[in-house]
């Protein structure tokens, strides 16, 4: 791993022996792009890379004796508006005088061993300097006093640059961003398929491609979270790639606030992907002597297709994103009461539930809304977060006790950042919201959005937090945010600071995650946003898994799980058992089918267990043996995706060891088919091809070269004549498979 740096030709090499990142300072200073993707070997210039010799017809250039450098028709490493570039820039300044045109050239650079930690945001990091490399570029524009500095780091163990930017006002006067990019990555052609996570509540990150083509294809969120509808990612394949083999360059964003994340191909077929803060209703006013620190960017290279981005995400992420604490813990199987009582509860209930649960192997209780204030259905108490006495007359700290005395630990639902106007609250302090004063407010799930873009109310919400979590000694957080934000305005900024309100907002959230997580490190938080609202790299580095979605439906998790699987880890998913019908779509599926699908994340169940029949605890109590069995598979080994629920029928998935020593694979079949074919067999990946392997439970061995190129023999299906030789047959069908080494 190293950063080489030709002083003479002020050329800049990032490279691991994984990925290369090349740039240069072009001849009016500001930053040129040479190469991004393999590594390919350093030497002591790369002058060749360019192409700037060329005139363009009908385009402003720079210089009047040169009509052949124009920024136009040139790939930028951060580009500027109003200097011959008619694309998108990275940044945008405002003066008080009114102009926009900024002109940053190069001003040197610093090198440091490690990675610094960005102030205020979450950002990944490493545990020694020698895991990774930072490369500091330093850029001015003298007539605006504004210094701006471009962070690159590259990490050894994996084909990962990170990228965030900072400007510094370094003049007498203010200015105000309108736009700063985390990163801005330029290509010379357009032949790309792009991928994007979206969807809905209940159907959050399914995977849509399409081909790039002239114009802006673009995913974002103005919702004050990174939002149910698009996620913070996007995935270039090149056209000749598929799951498992070609180039990706994918792009994430370690934030859960407002973003864009863009692809602009012009008319020469350019290609420009930025990445960033939104910058609708986002204007920071910045006086001289103040810094602004843009989030980060996570940019990944794959020659190993979409399957071997994700491999990169997942060991990234699992090493260098999610806390220290919880890299290898062991994640605990757990049982939520929200869809077995809703607000519906008593102790005694409660306490009956979890003792229930601890008889089939459940190791955490985890009581979800309804237990705070008067809170018997969602009109009402939030923000009062003391326990509800009709309902625990013990207090929490009696319950929690007794759960643990069934030997369970004890979790808690919270939703911090939200307040009900009817509450003690809201009642003592109406100014705490969200809302101009005398406008009309909306509501989404009856709730209103407190203004944590103050500190004062960071503060009273960690001390009613940590106050509980001390007195109940939680083992677990559920952090709910249910609604997005409507109104955006704040009453402690004046008129010229309320385009900071979205992002003092996420820096109020991070900073209550932050305090809580450096006091409580073994307190495991999981976070949420009405299921998968907020699913992003941001929230990782404080709570190590989100609830994937609200929807628990095995079936359409089969979509969800998979396209959540592109950037993040399976350990990161929430992924649990519930009852059926099931609650969000009614389909009914067999509770082998729901625990066949929730196994592939952090298991866990959302049901009555005393509503369950002697079978069923039965088959729950295996199926709990099966995933504490397997659960470090599943947390340490390789994902492979194997087929798509969006491309057919069928969908499969293998984790494997490292060391191909053992494999788990899923398949499952949404829909029965008549008269189906006679051998029906899966090809798994990632085995070791000279090695035997037995399938666990069958007494049955396959060669690893057998199982990657024939397949594995999946059970008999009915096909209208076979009878009770069917193994299998009608709709939703699943099923799992353990292989290990005997050789």
């Amino acid at each position: 791993m190293a950063v080489f740096i030709n002083a003479e030709k002020q050329q800049f090499h990032l490279t691991n022996g994984q990925v290369s990142y090349i740039f240069h300072v072009m001849k009016n200073g500001h930053l040129g792009s040479l190469y991004y993707g393999k590594a390919v070997r350093d030497r002591e210039d790369f002058s060749h890379f360019q192409d700037y010799g060329n005139p363009v017809p009908n385009s402003s250039h720079i210089y009047k004796e040169d009509p052949a450098f124009s920024l136009e028709a040139v790939k930028q490493e951060f580009p500027v508006y109003g200097k011959t570039d008619f694309r998108e820039p990275a940044v945008s300044i405002k003066t008080i005088e009114g102009s926009h045109i900024t002109d940053f050239k190069y001003k040197g650079y610093k090198v440091l061993e490690g990675k610094p930690e960005l102030e205020g945001l979450p950002s990944t990091y490493v545990d020694v300097e020698a895991e990774a490399t930072t490369l500091q570029i330093f850029l001015e524009d003298k007539n605006l006093g504004a210094e701006l500095t471009l962070n690159y780091t590259i990490f050894r163990d994996h084909a990962v640059i990170t990228r965030s930017s900072s400007l510094r006002n370094n003049g007498s006067e203010k200015f105000f961003i309108e736009r700063l990019m985390s990163t801005s990555v330029d290509f010379n052609h357009k032949d790309f398929i792009m991928h994007q996570l979206s969807g809905a509540w209940t159907r959050e990150r399914y995977v849509i491609e399409r081909r790039l083509e002239h114009g802006i294809q673009s995913v974002s969120s103005a919702r004050g979270a990174s939002s149910h509808q698009h996620n913070p990612f996007l995935a270039l394949q090149s056209l000749s790639a598929d799951e498992h083999q070609g180039e990706v360059f994918a792009f994430n964003f370690v934030y859960s606030g407002n973003f864009l994340a863009q692809a602009e191909v012009d008319h020469y077929e350019q290609t420009r992907v930025s990445m960033g803060i939104h910058p609708f209703r986002f204007e920071w006013k910045l006086e001289p002597e103040e810094t602004f620190q843009s989030p980060e960017a996570v940019l990944v290279f794959s020659d190993e297709g979409l399957n071997g981005m994700s491999r990169i995400f997942h060991q990234f992420y699992q090493r260098h994103l999610i806390p220290p604490y919880w890299r290898e813990k062991t994640r605990p199987v757990l049982i939520n009461n929200w869809e077995a009582t809703y607000h519906d509860f008593d102790a005694d209930t409660l306490e009956r539930i979890a003792a229930s649960a601890s008889e089939l192997g459940v190791e955490l209780f985890v009581l979800d809304d309804g237990w705070f204030g008067k809170r018997n259905d969602d009109t009402s108490s939030l923000g009062d977060w003391d326990e509800n006495r009709e309902k625990l007359p013990d207090g929490l700290d009696g319950l929690a006790e007794k759960i643990r005395g069934t030997g369970l630990q004890f979790g808690l639902w919270f939703e911090p950042e939200m307040v009900s106007q009817d509450s003690r609250l809201f009642e003592e302090h109406p100014d705490w919201i969200i809302g101009k004063p005398g406008e009309h407010f909306s509501y989404g799930r009856n709730q209103l959005v407190l203004d944590f873009s103050r500190q004062e109310i960071v503060e009273y919400m960690y001390g009613k937090m940590a106050q509980i979590i001390r007195k109940a000694k939680l083992s677990y957080i559920k952090w709910d945010m249910n609604r997005s934000i409507t109104e955006a305005y704040s009453r402690s900024l004046n008129a010229e600071d309320q385009g900071k309100f979205f992002h003092k907002y996420m820096l109020g959230v991070y900073s209550l995650y932050e305090k809580l997580t450096a006091e409580f490190p073994e307190v495991l938080f999981e976070s949420c946003a009405g299921g998968g609202g907020r699913f992003d790299p941001g929230m990782f580095r404080y709570a190590p898994q989100a609830w994937a979605s609200d929807n628990t439906d095995a079936v359409e998790r089969l979509k969800i799980q998979y396209g959540t699987s592109y950037a993040y880890p399976l350990y990161s998913i929430g992924s649990h058992v519930s009852a059926v019908p099931n609650h969000q779509t009614l389909r009914e599926t067999s509770l082998v089918m729901r625990g066949n699908t929730a196994y592939f994340g952090t298991f866990g169940y959302e049901l009555n267990p005393l509503e369950l029949s002697e079978a069923e605890r039965q088959e729950v109590r295996e199926q709990i043996i099966f995933y504490k069995k397997h659960r470090e598979l599943i947390r340490d080994g390789v994902f492979r995706r194997l087929k798509s629920p969006f491309q057919g029928n069928e969908t499969a998935w293998v984790v494997t060891a490292k060391d191909g020593s053992e494999a788990l694979a899923g398949w499952y079949k949404v829909l029965a088919e008549p008269n189906p074919k006679k051998e029906q067999t899966l090809r798994l990946k990632g085995l070791d091809p000279s090695a035997e392997y037995m399938l666990d439970g069958s007494g049955v061995t396959y060669f690893g070269d057998e199982l990657m190129n024939r397949g594995l023999n999946l059970s008999r299906e009915f096909n209208g004549a076979n009878g009770v030789q069917a193994e299998r047959g009608g709709d939703f069908q699943s099923q799992v498979f353990y292989l290990k080494k005997i050789n």
